[in-house]
């Protein structure tokens, strides 16, 4: 059986680095930051040129047809260059359920997506920090549609997408999405500044109409779970670019830096210290690919999906912090590329689920008898 990535994805992939890696140098990146731009437009007209940006939309709608797998060699890219294009937002986010559950109107958007024309995003996390399973936003029915309330947070690229797809439920139902136009009255958003230095916004609905047209998915799909699911394991592939490039440099750089006459890396603290970093990275490798296969092949997949996010946080956690100790006081200085790394690191580790709740969902399955113990099994 053949476990290697196929031609095509390797192409993607390569494609993909060249463009990203090539615009977001540790130069350009400092350039970037002080320009104070929100992404670069630039690069994401070169990646939807490239057709990197149809990369899982439909053929019929300007796409490659491919799915979550291809999708994380992109994001694992990003992860690499930190390239502040909204890859997560738009093509995660927002075409994915548009391409799984959307009506023909909503799939329309998606050859705009394609194109680079239109960004998307999404409104899933609430405020206090809890499971955006659990959503708190109201959906009241009314004629023709629905009303909805409530605030949203840390939602990426909110200001700058032209349309948003929010979780909300009716009373106690299960949540559902509904596409809402930015510019929609009721909806407004106040910026917040993120660890990453992403642009997010908070959202305040107060009685957003919403047609029944603007619903994704039917009323028996759980379409939110279905995209929380999809946002998790990408988000573990961005982790994993992330603290692969991070762990990369370390190596160089304890390799290179002199203390008592010879390379630091020759020490053994280091030396272990880098090697359960090289583990780590090879167990989020490992659960992701897993769970990215499953969500693609239509398995059911709840605890890997939450195993695949509990990696991207323990070694989002261990790693970042590992790599900034190795490089001393060079890890905390803010202008030195490897603390730019520990603050992408830090904010994926908690987004859509830290270590803590994602341990907690997999217990709840175990005891629910709907995941397999993987350990300690006895007849």
């Amino acid at each position: 059986m053949e476990f290697g990535y196929s031609g095509e994805q390797q192409a993607l992939r390569e494609l993909a680095g060249r463009l990203l890696s090539g615009r977001f140098t540790d130069e350009y990146r400092k350039v970037f930051a002080r320009e104070g731009r929100p992404y670069d437009a630039t690069l994401w007209a070169a990646l939807a040129e490239a057709g990197v940006l149809g990369t899982a939309i439909a053929p019929e709608h300007g796409g490659s047809g491919l799915g979550l797998t291809e999708l994380g060699l992109l994001l694992e890219e990003q992860g690499r260059a930190l390239a502040a294009v909204p890859i997560l937002a738009t093509l995660v986010l927002g075409a994915l359920p548009l391409q799984r559950f959307g009506s023909p109107a909503q799939r329309a958007l998606l050859k705009a997506v394609a194109a680079g024309e239109i960004l998307l995003s999404a409104a899933l996390e609430e405020e206090g920090g809890g499971e955006a399973q659990l959503c708190g936003t109201q959906a009241a029915p009314i004629a023709g549609g629905w009303q909805l309330s409530g605030v949203k947070t840390c939602v990426p690229h909110a200001a700058q997408a032209q349309y948003l797809i929010v979780s909300a439920r009716s009373g106690q139902a299960a949540p559902r999405l509904f596409l809402i136009a930015r510019d929609a009255p009721g909806l407004t958003l106040e910026p917040q500044r993120s660890t990453s230095g992403e642009p997010q916004a908070r959202l305040r609905l107060e009685g957003v109409l919403a047609g029944s047209h603007d619903v994704i998915g039917a009323e028996s799909e759980d379409a939110p779970g279905w995209l929380i699911a999809h946002a998790q394991v990408a988000l573990a592939a961005l982790q994993l670019g992330i603290l692969g490039e991070a762990l990369r440099r370390a190596a160089l750089y304890v390799s290179e830096r002199q203390q008592f006459g010879r390379p630091i890396g020759s020490f053994q603290a280091v030396q272990h210290r880098l090697a359960d970093c090289c583990i780590d990275l090879e167990a989020l490798r490992s659960a992701y690919l897993r769970a990215a296969w499953a969500l693609d092949a239509g398995v059911a997949a709840a605890a890997e999906v939450l195993a695949a996010k509990w990696w991207a946080a323990q070694a989002g956690h261990r790693v970042a912090h590992a790599v900034q100790h190795v490089h001393g006081g060079l890890g905390a200085d803010l202008d030195y590329p490897i603390h730019a790394y520990f603050l992408h690191a830090k904010q994926t580790e908690m987004t859509l689920g830290g270590a803590s709740a994602c341990l907690a969902g997999i217990g709840r399955l175990l005891a629910a008898g709907a995941a397999p113990a993987l350990t300690g099994a006895q007849e």
